[in-house]
């Protein structure tokens, strides 16, 4: 099994810190992005994030920052998982730390309130095609905390690419946490 030497999630809330806690935990080297550097301070020293996981201990090989520089440059992986409204703004301030090769996946739920516009599609609009041609959504019915309780879960990585997804089910999928692949990113 390929280990992602380095992953950056951009998200501190609870399904993306429950989601770098589980590929901390596969081993993966990950760095969790939190708007709050107050709360990246808590993880960072207490290993729980008492905001949106209370009573979770993290990962000790989890890192976190609450820098987007830090968090995307040299990423391999990036699992963006902020909330809609403010994906737009987050992905156009990473976009010039992203490295050329990089798997783009997004966990973000719901529509952009303005635009209407669906996750994926602000993507597309934002990606150089050289990126969206590496990017996946990570979607299906999940909570994160009975993930972060290891309790079994099954979602889909749906991507243009067959490898980006199957690269995607790689990198995430654990005794209790089954993804499946599938080519229909919108659906």
């Amino acid at each position: 099994l390929f280990m992602y030497k380095s992953v950056g999630v951009i998200g501190g809330g609870s399904w993306g810190t429950t989601l770098a806690d589980l590929l901390a935990k596969k081993g993966h080297s990950v760095t969790l992005w939190a708007y709050e550097n107050e709360l990246v301070r808590e993880m960072q020293d207490r290993r729980e994030n008492s905001l949106y996981l209370q009573g979770i201990r993290l990962a000790d090989n989890l890192c976190f920052t609450d820098s987007l520089q830090d968090v995307v440059s040299d990423k391999q992986l990036l699992l963006f998982v902020v909330p809609s409204q403010v994906l737009s703004g987050v992905l156009a301030a990473t976009i010039p730390y992203i490295q050329a090769g990089a798997i783009l996946v997004s966990a973000s739920k719901g529509i952009e309130v303005d635009t209407l516009k669906l996750m994926s599609q602000v993507y597309e609009e934002l990606l150089s095609p050289e990126h969206y041609r590496r990017f996946a959504v990570l979607s299906g019915p999940s909570f994160a905390r009975e993930v972060a309780l290891e309790m079994p879960t099954a979602v889909v990585a749906a991507a243009a690419d067959s490898f980006v997804a199957k690269e995607v089910q790689d990198a995430f999928t654990c005794s209790y946490f089954r993804v499946y692949t599938n080519s229909d990113v919108t659906g």
